[in-house]
């Protein structure tokens, strides 16, 4: 059983918290596992609003090993259609990536994030294969 919070266990049930399960990720996720990642395509219609997104969110998905690879910046699109920023965010591996956005903890960052802009959010698995 997942705990959300580690000041519960119950001394009959094995439990464990979502944030030893994102430790356990950080320690295992470089070596073993495909990383995770979340690709966000955003427009963002209240800055200063989402900069509460922003702090809101920022701890949470440290907690499950998150770490930027593209946060805004410039962007050209060749094909298709997008909105106007792209946010690329690296986790251990897929489940943790998927354990983040679930958690009750980012659900009330997004809600504020739902406030403040529109996005669309796909989870998708790396490969360990090596691309040539």
């Amino acid at each position: 059983m997942i705990k959300k919070s580690s000041s519960n266990l119950s001394s009959s049930k094995k439990e464990v918290s979502l944030d030893r399960i994102a430790e356990i990720y950080r320690g295992i996720g470089e070596k073993n596992m495909p990383k995770g990642y979340w690709i966000v395509h955003i427009e963002i219609r209240d800055k200063k609003g989402y900069e509460e997104y922003k702090k809101a969110s920022a701890a949470h998905l440290s907690k499950f090993g998150a770490k930027f690879l593209v946060r805004g910046g410039s962007q050209e699109k060749l094909e298709g259609s997008c909105k106007p920023r792209t946010v690329l965010i690296e986790f251990p591996d897929f489940r943790a990536a998927q354990l983040c956005y679930k958690s009750q903890e980012y659900q009330k960052a997004q809600a504020l994030r739902k406030q403040y802009s529109v996005a669309d959010l796909v989870i998708v698995e790396g490969t360990n294969q090596q691309i040539i």
